[in-house]
């Protein structure tokens, strides 16, 4: 089989006038609120689960577990349901709430939904803040979970349809930029009230509350995009705001595209049933479905909330383990920055195949490492030679994700739906997503007491098949305007045989594709 396809830049889509403008940027920075809530809730969870005051008012039990050597390996420290519930609660919300969004979000638009995220994340940061019980907490997190549901639903579907096609990668990566700037300000965040005499984890919990004002009030300040107001009628505030994104008068030929798809979509009465049953939509039912998977199953979300607990059970001091999640944060900030460089330039397969090979190496390393001083056992200890080089790996492995499955993980699902099935096609990658997210956050501590340090070697045979998959599976969809996603699937070596030849529209050139 053929090993995948490069979409030259070809096509209607290139000859679009206008190009990117600073109200779209603007605009674009805004909306990405989206990713630093849902990135500061990754960060801060780990922080605050590993803070002993928090630990033994809410998880007593954890907290002597913790502080009995005797009973307990090394592994298994921080082994408890119940604590991981409140890490994972947030996901299972948000996997629900993602199915509502996308009704929100195709009958009152995208803004709507990102409006309903931020206050929703709003209320649960104050339950969180003002908690006094376990119920509060879990109450707030599953109030946060909305938010991030709707959040992550709408935002990178905004996104991509804010962008022109040549640099929609580059600003779609706002939304995992603004992730993974939020895991880094959570991890300083954590940092700083750990010093705290009290209340620290208060003040962690509860300024999650600041990006979600943000969100909020830039949610009435944005435009929605001429996509949404075509689905709902409005074609000359669609032309006019196509105008204004573009700086340009002559929008003729893609406003044209865009009402072509959008009359395409509102003949498709049953979207979900149609991306489920219709075989035309089967290469984007496989991405939505399978990337999100794999993407949680990389092993980031290990690092990206458990980072202080875990390098806590690796033997690093309190203070040591904060500090180590901030610095696996700065690399992950500066790696997406990479990205964002590169996307637009050399194209999202070889961001992913480059960074799941990276991937692979550290996970075997590290694995390897902490195999070695602990074995399966889990008594030893790591001398400070052996942690710098964990930590380093670890960095490495962090950076690699951070310029592949991170950001693609989320721009390929949502520029690949024709408009018809774009919010249920969004709807199932936020869900699988959240579900899967759910399981590594419910299960991973567990998973890392039995296991031990084959968990690691784990992660990295499943990055291993998901480079493969991407290898033969995923075509190139660098500068392809999402209307003319079809004809890419029509030209791949193998999903041509699902596409039907009037699915392929749009574009006055051929797109030219050849096989890699």
């Amino acid at each position: 089989m053929a090993g995948g396809a490069f979409v030259s830049d070809g096509g209607g889509g290139g000859s679009y006038e206008g190009g990117v403008t600073g109200f779209v940027i603007i605009t674009c920075i805004v909306a990405a609120m989206g990713g630093l809530l849902f990135g500061y809730d990754l960060g801060i969870s780990g922080g605050v689960t590993s803070m002993e005051e928090f630990l033994s008012k809410f998880f007593p039990e954890v907290d002597r577990q913790m502080h009995n050597a005797r009973r307990e390996t090394a592994y298994c420290k921080f082994d408890n349901q119940l604590l991981q519930l409140f890490t994972s609660s947030l996901y299972l919300a948000a996997l629900v709430s993602s199915f509502a969004a996308s009704v929100v979000t195709r009958k009152y638009g995208r803004k709507i939904s990102m409006f309903v995220g931020g206050l929703a994340f709003l209320i649960g940061a104050l339950f969180n803040a003002f908690a006094v019980n376990v119920a509060m907490l879990i109450i707030g997190r599953l109030l946060l979970g909305v938010g991030v549901g709707f959040a992550n639903q709408s935002t990178p579907v905004y996104l991509s349809e804010m962008a022109p096609a040549k640099l929609r990668g580059a600003l779609n990566i706002g939304f995992q930029m603004a992730i993974t700037i939020g895991i880094l300000i959570a991890n300083l965040i954590n940092y700083g009230t750990s010093q705290m005499a009290r209340n620290g984890w208060r003040v962690s919990l509860g300024l999650a509350a600041v990006p979600a004002v943000v969100m909020v009030i830039g949610s009435f300040a944005l435009p929605d995009t001429p996509n949404s107001m075509l689905e709902r009628g409005k074609y000359e505030q669609a032309r006019e705001m196509l105008q204004k994104i573009r700086g340009a008068d002559n929008v003729d030929e893609e406003f044209q595209d865009l009402c072509d798809a959008c009359e395409a979509a509102k003949k498709v009465e049953h979207p979900w049933k149609n991306l489920f049953l219709q075989a035309k939509y089967r290469p984007a039912l496989a991405f939505c479905s399978a990337i999100p998977f794999f993407q949680q199953f990389t092993g980031i979300n290990v690092i990206m909330f458990y980072a202080p607990v875990l390098f806590k059970t690796l033997g690093f001091a309190d203070d040591a383990s904060l500090i180590s999640a901030v610095i696996t944060g700065v690399v992950n900030v500066v790696s997406t920055l990479v990205s964002i460089y590169a996307v637009d330039r050399y194209g999202r397969r070889i961001l992913f195949l480059e960074g799941g090979i990276q991937m692979i190496i550290c996970q075997i390393i590290v694995g390897s490492l902490i195999g070695a001083k602990f074995g399966t056992t889990g008594s030893g200890t790591l001398t400070p030679a052996t942690a710098d080089w964990v930590l380093a790996f670890i960095c490495i492995y962090v950076a690699g994700f951070a310029w592949s499955w991170g950001p693609l993980g989320w721009l390929v699902p949502s520029e690949i739906c024709p408009l018809e099935i774009r919010p249920a096609g969004q709807a199932v990658n936020v869900s699988v997503n959240m579900f899967f997210t759910f399981l590594i956050g419910q299960f991973f501590l567990t998973m890392l007491c039995h296991m031990k340090f084959g968990l690691f070697y784990f992660f990295g045979g499943m990055v291993l098949i998901m480079t493969i998959f991407i290898y033969f599976l995923l075509p190139e969809t660098k500068g392809v305007p999402i209307e003319e996603m079809g004809r890419v699937w029509k030209q791949h070596p193998f999903w041509k045989r699902y596409i039907p030849d009037d699915a392929v529209t749009g574009g006055s050139e051929e797109t030219s594709v050849k096989e890699v």
